[in-house]
């Protein structure tokens, strides 16, 4: 164990500090030292070139044969043409300009009033960038309340459509996927229109589109004349359009500062591009992920924030992080089985959850402190005699940190000076870049999600599968009931079985005609009806 005096001096060592924005990076109690830090530097040599050229325009995601550029949003000036600086430099004038037409009752409902509600319907990155600026950003008393339909879960989607059944005629829909096509909002979109007819509501009088230009979705929007369709560029994936319109539109429309979240992002993205590991903080953080896992994600990466409105953050970056780098092949099409696992809760709640496991369980971690130097506004009671409650929070961070690394768990810690749309900003520019970094160091394709097309593509296969299941069914009668083998053979689908039964299973739950007869704990000795109604 290294004494008090070396400790102190190694984290004077490698303690990043940027004066811009207050942030603050210490990775000195992750255990590497100088010989992999010589052995990497070719690798980052590559890396840093490698993220130049994709700002500059280079195919960063060969598979798709595609540009990859959110760096461009916060500084169009880095575009690599001028149709897309303007395209850039229009969207966001036209979102701030819409936000306030919106605030000040020019854009209204049909009724005339203003909007009070706001819902948003996506998945993956359009959902979950949006879900952490909200908790991260919006004000106590917002000029919107946003609610998110996130998922197909029809109970989800009831519990939201509940919540606002009596302002639904003054809350705005907005509807985010980049094709049109992703099966989970396009079903939100439905439910909602549904559930504006069901009060005679216009439902386009309602809406907005965010979504590739000329996808399903934006015809629909144009033809049906919604109020307004804002684009989603091809060159941004879903995990990285935080600081697109599918973030900035939802965080203007609650309040939030968008062009001070641009700026954050803009002044990380200039000190991320410093080609030297020490002085630039993604470096780091790549070097430390990269140092802790051995370069093949071999710990998890748990990350704590300190501050209940950076909760949502260990959820942003596990989407960020795990779809960006959990590849099967690197880009030599040689089998790595790369990727780095993310979780989190937040401190202190964690001492009372899980740092037991952490401080005395399974080494198969590093952990990522996220602190906030800013207490509260105003002036904080004093809890004890010359302590408050944040000075408590503060505590338990510091003292998690050594009980940890006494007992040889590794962690580093990022720290701003308060939670404001210029240090989240920030911190998503931050861990982009990080990404980036890492995926160049591993030789992997850090900008496509094969995994999530696969598991998109075996589930259309189900849902066709269903649709042949009801057809066969619906020609049968109660009293002849057949055996799910019997129903697969009729249907060509004899390997299927297994999906047939769930399908059926599930049909049968919900009052869908189906009717299985048998021991349901014998699957296979089941029969099988349809119940004409």
């Amino acid at each position: 164990m290294a004494t008090g005096a070396l400790l102190w001096q190694r984290y004077q060592d490698w303690l990043y500090y940027h004066p811009g924005l207050g942030l603050y990076l210490d990775i000195s109690r992750m255990r590497f030292d100088d010989v992999l830090v010589s052995q990497l530097q070719p690798k980052f040599v590559k890396a840093f070139a490698d993220m130049a050229a994709l700002e500059a325009g280079a195919i960063a995601n060969p598979d798709e044969h595609r540009m990859v550029g959110h760096y461009w949003l916060r500084n169009p000036e880095l575009a690599p043409t001028p149709e897309i600086a303007t395209e850039i430099k229009t969207t966001i004038d036209s979102i701030a300009s819409f936000a306030l037409k919106v605030h000040d009752g020019t854009i209204h409902p049909p009724q005339g009033g203003k909007f009070t509600d706001l819902i948003t319907v996506g998945i993956g990155g359009s959902a979950l960038g949006p879900q952490f600026v909200s908790e991260a950003l919006s004000p106590d008393r917002p000029p919107l309340n946003i609610h998110f339909i996130d998922n197909s879960d029809p109970t989800g989607i009831d519990r939201v459509l509940s919540r606002i059944q009596d302002r639904l005629n003054t809350t705005l829909v907005m509807v985010i996927s980049k094709s049109g096509g992703t099966p989970e909002p396009r079903n939100g979109m439905l439910e909602v229109q549904a559930a504006y007819r069901a009060q005679n509501l216009n439902f386009p009088a309602y809406a907005v589109a965010i979504t590739g230009t000329g996808s399903q979705l934006d015809r629909v929007a144009q033809s049906a004349g919604w109020i307004a369709r804002f684009p989603m560029p091809d060159w941004v994936g879903g995990r990285t359009s935080e600081l697109s319109s599918v973030g900035l539109l939802p965080a203007a429309l609650q309040g939030i500062d968008i062009h001070s979240m641009l700026a954050g992002a803009r002044e990380m993205d200039i000190a991320t591009r410093v080609p030297d590991i020490k002085t630039n903080p993604a470096a780091l953080l790549a070097l430390a992920w990269y140092a802790s896992g051995n370069g093949k994600g071999e710990k998890d990466m748990v990350v704590l924030p300190y501050k209940d409105s950076l909760l949502l953050f260990s959820r942003y970056l596990q989407q960020l992080v795990m779809e960006s780098l959990g590849k099967e092949t690197d880009l030599d099409g040689n089998k790595v089985y790369q990727g780095i696992a993310v979780y989190g809760n937040k401190g202190s709640t964690d001492q009372h959850a899980y740092v037991q496991q952490l401080r005395e369980g399974i080494p198969n971690f590093f952990l990522t402190f996220i602190e906030v130097l800013h207490d509260r506004e105003g002036i904080s009671p004093e809890i004890d005699p010359g302590v408050t409650s944040g000075d408590y929070l503060s505590g338990f961070l510091q003292g998690t940190r050594q009980a940890l690394y006494d007992n040889h768990r590794d962690s580093l810690t990022v720290t701003i000076p308060s939670v404001t749309a210029q240090t989240v900003g920030a911190l998503i520019a931050l861990y982009e870049r990080a990404v980036g970094l890492y995926a160049s160091i591993v030789n992997i394709n850090a900008y496509h999600q094969p995994g999530v097309e696969a598991g998109k593509k075996a589930a259309a296969v189900i849902l066709k599968l269903q649709t042949d299941v009801v057809k066969a069914l619906q020609g049968m009668t109660i009293s002849a009931p057949v055996t799910i083998a019997e129903l697969a053979a009729t249907i060509g689908e004899p390997e299927q079985v297994e999906s047939i039964y769930k399908i059926l299973r599930h049909l049968q739950a919900n009052d869908r005609g189906v009717v299985l007869t048998g021991n349901l704990s014998q699957p296979g000795s089941l029969r099988v009806a349809w119940a004409n109604k």
